[in-house]
């Protein structure tokens, strides 16, 4: 089935007469005999548009409800099973009621189109969802219903429906289209004449963009090559000079002439990169054309002229900018120049501009790749064989007489040779010597610079264009070279930060370091600043020397953006190696934007761990704190009513109540506090030499009699631990132990030694856990399986690990041979050099009376210890 076709009708504000113009549209498809239907139109109250509706089908709209009021919605199924050739659907950018087939409108009339149905709607150029920021800084409102631009560009047509501001004003006043209630407000707020006429602006300069569109799809579509001067289009031609931005600045004038006008700015780089622009300067006046409204483009094509004649024709450019030529007049031997070529190939469809400027005749002053950097010892050893050589070869020649032939090859040899070490200008040296030595004493007459023979003039003019042909090809062979070795260093350079961009493994540090290695320089630092007027601040930097203040105080400054730079010290980089700078350059902006982020990242994930605290801490206080609140509240309430004579067993018994219910409410507050300390990091262990058969017995107290084996041997080694927090680990493993321990079945706990660690085992065998949710149990507020709400809010076992680890320990869980569970708390082994690392803010307030105690005594110690 073939999608259907959309058209819609844009205009720059409400009431401009977008709905009107779609029914009228509508009216005249049905007289054409066309199956037209309204799917979903909003008269608003407004009695013209109300009257168009009449003489047209209209599908039924859903009735929905939302918080209490019904609203009606386009039935989407209902138009899909009366399936009409066109479909009138209003405000594409509408949010649906909740409920709805789809969340906007737009989803709908993209169900319809692919059904086949051609789809006649209306949107509003504020609703645009790209330019909602600038709308809201025009009318000072943000829209909230929103339709993605593309929709709207894939239509197949958009007719702009345009009303001048005080036209659409008046309507405004006389009441079409508020309410009079709302004229007034409405006038003085959104419907002002200021922002009418910037909307209107957007929906005009929208449409001139999508009109534009259209054009060069057709001009594509028919291969057409010939300007259409449809509306002004600038081309600056830049060189990388500083008459550069004097040409952006002449260019952004000529297009403030014309309707529409527009500045696209060229630079053209050779394919062999034998000569470069300052990138800098590119940078400086890429900044300016986009600031001055313009686009900035970089072409590679060996053929300047042709080039950006290509590129010009291509964007249907109207006008070329370009600079007087820097050549001197020497120069113009090799060709009469860029602009001059330009202007005779240009045609009768484009204008060139030649524009003066203050670098006018002074020279190119671009930097140009020179050869293979052969180093200097390569370079002396050119010379001396190129000089050398060959008076050391005439003076060899003069013993052994070998023919004029086999002279010149040996010359030749030499040239070569010279070539081969020195590059270029020693090879021609050689060539020259070589000559004049072959024609002075190897050609007859001997010893003049006169030569008898035709034929031997002709050798030696033979033999001095082979020795400069072989002498440029050796030398554009060592060059190209130099630049296929280059260009591998440069990849290999990008490949790594290709990877590190994909890895996310470099910091900015070691990137800055590896800036700083790579161009042998002295420092390497990132600046940055938050607009024009604010200092810089440096975000990172490695090496030595002078502190940057500015990136203009470095030997290298690269631009990233308009307020980030990469600045270097230690010496002023040659052009080529600037290309690979930007690349670092714009790898440290994205590193810095990473560690941000992920910054923001971690202290998101910190405040969702909050959260997910406090949520759990609320459900557990909700329950879990309440539950004994109630029965304490009723055993109390019970205990003083004088309506029941109790006996001595029943107040007994409601006695014995409420002091399990304080106990249980004693305990969760006693988790609920150790977990907050340990979430904050205030947990700090007094670290003390103590035997383990000392503490471990104290933490059985809480749990009923004969419910616990003890098997702490008296031989074991001390361990250095804080007491009291190992009694609070000890004492949550042996309650978790017994909870989940069948009737009858007393819970092991066990210690031993092993190594330079002491190993306190808490064994049940009670259900156990399986191997994927070990760790899991020692998550705050987690209780495994179908716990009941009475098991405690799960904070026993991770208070123990965190109290574990604060003493230097560590808590897993094992599986109990024959079924269980096993809980291995492993210690340190006190040895020498332990000492006191400082004690904690709570103290020992929540760790029972006999904890108190010991701890109380411990302290006596140590302070007779320090006396001592």
């Amino acid at each position: 089935m073939a999608r259907g076709t959309l058209r819609i009708y844009l205009g720059a504000a409400p009431g401009v007469g977008k709905t009107y113009a779609m029914l009228a549209e509508a009216h005249r498809r049905v007289e054409r005999g066309t199956d037209c239907v309204v799917a979903h139109v909003e008269h608003h109250g407004r009695p013209r548009t109300e009257v168009m509706l009449h003489g047209l089908e209209r599908v039924p709209g859903r009735e929905l409800e939302h918080r209490g009021a019904f609203f009606t919605e386009m039935d989407v199924d209902a138009v899909l099973r009366r399936a009409p050739a066109v479909a009138l659907v209003d405000e594409l950018a509408h949010t649906n009621v909740p409920g709805s087939r789809n969340a906007k409108r737009w989803q709908d009339v993209e169900e319809l189109l692919a059904a086949g149905i051609d789809v006649v709607s209306t949107v509003n150029i504020q609703h645009l969802e790209s330019l909602g920021d600038v709308v809201e800084s025009i009318t000072g409102v943000r829209q909230r219903e929103t339709v993605p631009d593309e929709v709207v560009r894939r239509a197949d047509q958009i007719e702009l429906v345009d009303m001048s501001p005080q036209a659409l004003r008046r309507r405004m006043a006389h009441g079409n289209i508020y309410q009079p209630d709302k004229v007034d407000a409405a006038l003085s707020n959104y419907f002002r004449p200021g922002n009418l006429t910037a909307l209107r602006e957007l929906a005009l300069l929208w449409v001139a963009d999508r009109v534009d569109e259209y054009l060069n799809e057709y001009r594509s579509a028919h291969e057409v090559s010939r300007i259409w001067g449809s509306r002004e289009r600038i081309v600056v031609g830049l060189t990388g000079g500083p008459e550069g931005r004097t040409l952006i600045r002449r260019a952004a004038r000529l297009a403030e002439k014309g309707a529409g006008g527009e500045v696209l700015a060229v630079y053209i780089a050779r394919s062999d990169g034998l000569t470069a622009a300052s990138p800098k300067e590119l940078a400086l006046q890429r900044t300016l054309v986009e600031d001055l409204g313009g686009t900035f483009h970089h072409v590679v094509g060996d053929d300047i002229p042709a080039a950006l004649l290509d590129f010009a024709r291509g964007v249907n450019a109207t006008q070329i900018v370009l600079g007087s030529s820097r050549r001197k007049t020497w120069q113009y031997v090799f060709g009469p120049g860029v602009g001059a070529t330009v202007a005779r190939e240009s045609g009768p469809d484009l204008d060139v501009h030649i524009v003066t400027h203050e670098a006018v005749a002074q020279g190119r002053g671009l930097p140009v790749a020179r050869g293979a950097r052969l180093g200097r010892g390569r370079i002396v050893w050119g010379w001396l064989v190129g000089v050398g050589g060959p008076a050391g070869l005439a003076v060899l020649l003069n013993t052994v007489d070998l023919g004029l032939a086999n002279d010149m090859l040996l010359f030749l040899a030499l040239t070569v040779a010279a070539a081969l070490l020195g590059g270029l200008l020693p090879a021609l040296a050689s060539a020259a010597i070589g000559s004049f030595l072959l024609n002075y004493f190897y050609t007859p007459p001997l010893h003049r610079l006169t030569v008898a023979d035709p034929k031997n003039i002709v050798a030696i003019a033979i033999f001095f264009g082979v020795g400069m042909s072989v002498a440029s090809v050796v030398d554009l062979a060592a060059r190209r070279t130099h630049q296929a070795a280059r260009l591998r260093a440069e990849s290999e350079i990008l490949s790594f930060l290709a990877g590190n961009v994909l890895r996310g493994e470099t910091g900015l540090e070691e990137l800055l370091e590896r800036v700083r290695e790579t161009f042998a320089m002295e420092s390497a630092a990132l600046l940055e600043r938050a607009s024009d007027v604010d200092p810089w601040t440096c975000q990172g930097r490695v090496g030595v020397g002078p502190p940057l203040e500015r990136p203009e105080d470095a030997d290298v400054d690269m631009p990233v953006g308009d307020h980030m730079a990469l600045a270097l010290t230690g010496r002023v980089l040659p052009a080529e190696d600037r290309r690979v700078l930007a690349a670092f350059a714009a790898q440290a902006a994205v590193v810095l934007d990473r560690r941000r982020l992920q910054a923001e990242a971690d202290r998101a994930r910190t405040l969702a761990e909050g959260n997910r605290i406090r949520t759990a801490l609320l459900a557990a206080v909700s329950h879990d704190l309440r539950t004994p609140l109630a029965g304490i509240k009723a055993a109390v309430s019970s205990l003083r009513s004088d309506d029941v004579a109790w006996s001595e067993e029943d107040r007994a018994e409601l006695l014995e109540g409420i002091e399990e219910g304080a106990d249980r409410l004693d305990h969760l507050v006693g988790n609920l506090l150790d977990m907050s300390r340990l979430q904050t990091g205030t947990v700090t262990p007094l670290i003390r030499e103590i035997d383990v058969d000392e503490v471990v017995p104290m933490a059985l107290v809480g749990v009923p009699e004969d419910s616990v084996e003890l098997d702490v041997p008296e031989t074991l080694p001390m361990v250095a631990v804080d007491p009291g927090l190992l009694e609070r680990s000890v004492a949550n493993l042996v309650e978790n132990a017994v909870k989940y321990s069948p009737p009858g079945r007393r819970v092991l706990v066990a210690a031993s030694a092993l190594d330079d660690r002491v190993e306190v085992r808490v064994v049940d065998r009670g259900p156990g856990v399986p191997d994927e949710a070990k760790e899991r149990i020692f998550e705050p507020f987690q209780r495994h399986g179908d716990a009941p709400r009475g098991a405690g809010v799960g904070l026993g076992l991770a208070v123990a690990r965190g109290f574990a680890e604060a003493m230097g320990g560590t808590l897993v869980a094992e599986d109990t041979p024959g079924g269980g569970l096993t809980m291995v708390l492993s210690l340190r082994a006190a040895g020498r050099g332990t000492q006191e690392r400082g004690t904690d803010e709570r103290g020992t307030d929540e760790r029972g009376t006999d904890a108190r105690a010991t701890e109380a005594g411990a302290h006596t110690m140590e302070r007779e210890r320090q006396a001592l």
